[in-house]
């Protein structure tokens, strides 16, 4: 198929808004995400060990960007097998009935040089809320790094249900703390 001279400067234009704008594939080898807590005031950080990442993300217009996360629930590793087995089940994270934590993005904005506010729709245990929160993101050996921090309150999730729900023992605040790095 021939362009002719008129249509060139438009394929290329269309190509380069598609190059922009491009879906991200999450390495996860070297992205992270935990939940860091206080336990009878101890400081804890555990990591998940299985979480997806879709990122649409466009340097030049960030507000036309999407992310979704999904994080699977039964893969929170406290360090201890008994404790894993503890948080998976019905009080903590109910994972048979709830197997996947998710964040889908509503809204990404600039906020400065290398920064942007994020907003979205935080879903966990069957309940969800509107949460923002701000992010680093930067160029690193050709990939893309965001990283932040989200603070919640457990007990608006129901995790940690029953005789969980005294604070005295486990902290309502949690705070969620990612590292993704993606490429094309």
């Amino acid at each position: 198929m021939k362009l002719s001279r008129h249509l060139l400067p438009a394929a290329l234009l269309g190509v380069a808004l598609a190059v922009s704008a491009a879906t991200l594939k999450a390495d996860l080898a070297h992205s992270s995400v935990a939940a860091t807590f206080k336990q009878m005031n101890v400081p804890v950080e555990a990591k998940f060990k299985k979480f997806s990442a879709n990122i649409d993300y466009d340097a030049a217009k960030p507000e036309a960007s999407k992310a979704t996360v999904d994080i699977d629930t039964a893969s929170l590793d406290l360090g201890d097998a008994e404790m894993n087995k503890e948080v998976a089940k019905k009080d903590w994270f109910n994972a048979a009935q709830f197997p996947k934590a998710s964040f889908v993005s509503s809204s990404i904005k600039p906020a400065g040089a290398g920064k942007l506010n994020v907003a979205g729709k935080l879903t966990i245990k069957g309940k969800s809320a509107d949460v923002s929160f701000p992010l680093t993101v930067k160029a690193e050996g050709g990939k893309q790094v965001f990283e932040g921090s989200l603070p919640i309150k457990r007990l608006a999730f129901n995790i940690g249900d029953g005789e969980w729900k005294d604070t005295s023992m486990v902290a309502d605040e949690v705070v969620i703390k990612f590292r993704v790095v993606a490429a094309q």
